[in-house]
C-alpha cells in the first residue's frame, strides 16, 4: 500500500491496536503467558484492549492482566503506536533499508527537535522482531559466505583489532533457495565444523542440490548425504549449467550496498539485526500482506 493508504488505514493508536489483535490472535485473544483463550477463563476488562487470565496455573484468583502489547516489542512503550507503525512501514518498503536519521527527516522534517535516538531505538526493535527463520530450505539451494566491513589493515592504528574471518572483516554465511527464502547469520570462523553445522540446520535432507563455491569447508557435504556441486571461482568459473551461486551473491550485494550506501557503518554487535532486516524483506518480497507478517513477528 502507498503511504497515503497507510495513513488512512492507521489514523489512530486504536486502529493500530485493532490491527495488532487481528494479526496476533486471528482465532481470538489468547493469554501470552499460558496461551489459553476465550472460554478458558480469559476475560475482557472494561479498559479497551485489556484482558485478564484467571487460570489457576497462570493468574489464579487475582488474575494475570495483559494488554494487546504485552509480550511484544511495543510493551510498556510511551511512544505512539502510529509512530512505531510508520517507522516499520518505511523500513519494509525501503529496498536497501533506511537509517534512523533518514527516518526522522522523512517523518518529522529536517529541523525537527525529535531526538534521533528515538527512531534508532524503534528501528532496532523492529529488526529484533524480524527474526523469523525460513528453514529448512529445499529444492536447489545455494550456500556461500561473505565478508562484511573493511579490512583490519586499512583501519586507523587505534582501531585495529584481531577479528577472525576474512582479513579482519566480519564473516557471514547464507543459504538461499532459488526463487525462495534466504537464511543468514554471523559466524566466527569458516572451518569445516562451522559450515557443516549451518548447512545441516538450514538445508532439508531431501534437497535436490546444494551449490557452493570451491571453499574446502564444503568438501564434506557429499559424505553426509547432500547432493553437492561446486563452481570454481578461482579459475574463473561462475556458472556451469544450473550450478552457480549467483542468487546468494546477489543478496550479499544488496546487503553490502545497503550497509555502505544507507547506514555507512554497522558494528559487529548489531550486524545480526541488520541481517534479520534484509532477510525478512527478501523473504516477504512477494507477500501482499508483508506488513501484517511483520506485525505478527512482534509477539513471538
Amino acid at each position: 500500500m502507498t503511504f497515503e493508504q497507510f495513513d488512512r488505514t492507521f489514523p489512530t493508536d486504536e486502529a493500530c491496536k485493532e490491527f495488532i489483535v487481528a494479526q496476533r490472535w486471528p482465532d481470538g485473544v489468547r493469554c501470552p503467558r499460558c496461551n489459553r483463550g476465550h472460554g478458558e477463563r480469559v476475560y475482557a476488562l472494561k479498559k479497551p484492549f485489556h484482558w485478564t487470565c484467571c487460570n489457576s496455573d497462570c493468574g489464579g484468583r487475582k488474575g494475570y492482566r495483559f494488554s494487546v502489547t504485552s509480550g511484544t516489542i511495543f510493551q510498556d512503550t510511551k511512544i505512539s503506536l502510529r509512530l512505531w507503525f510508520k517507522i516499520g512501514y518505511l523500513m519494509l518498503v525501503s529496498k536497501k533499508g533506511m537509517s534512523s536519521l533518514q527516518v526522522r527527516r522523512t517523518i518529522f522534517g529536517e529541523n525537527s527537535g525529535t531526538d534521533w535516538r528515538t527512531c534508532w531505538y524503534i528501528c532496532h526493535r523492529w529488526r529484533a522482531a524480524m527474526r523469523g527463520d525460513a528453514f529448512p530450505l529445499s529444492g536447489v539451494v545455494e550456500v556461500d559466505e561473505a565478508g562484511i566491513g573493511g579490512k583490519d589493515k586499512n583501519r586507523h592504528w587505534n582501531k585495529k583489532q584481531h577479528i577472525r574471518g576474512m582479513s579482519g572483516k566480519i564473516t557471514v554465511i547464507g543459504a538461499i533457495a532459488r526463487k525462495g527464502n534466504v537464511v543468514c547469520k554471523v559466524i566466527e570462523d569458516t572451518d569445516v565444523g562451522t559450515l557443516s553445522k549451518f548447512v545441516r540446520k538450514t538445508v532439508s535432507g531431501k534437497v535436490d542440490l546444494v551449490a557452493t563455491d570451491e571453499h574446502p569447508g564444503y568438501a564434506h557435504l557429499d559424505a553426509v548425504g547432500f547432493p553437492h556441486e561446486t563452481v570454481n571461482h578461482g579459475q574463473g568459473e561462475y556458472v556451469r549449467g544450473k550450478i552457480h551461486t549467483n542468487n546468494i551473491e546477489g543478496f550479499w550485494s544488496l546487503l553490502k550496498r545497503g550497509i555502505v550506501g544507507t547506514y555507512h557503518n554497522v558494528s559487529a554487535d548489531y550486524l545480526p539485526l541488520y541481517l534479520n532486516e534484509f532477510s525478512f524483506r527478501h523473504n516477504n518480497r512477494k507477500n501482499p500482506d508483508a506488513f501484517g507478517a511483520m506485525i505478527t513477528t512482534c509477539g513471538k
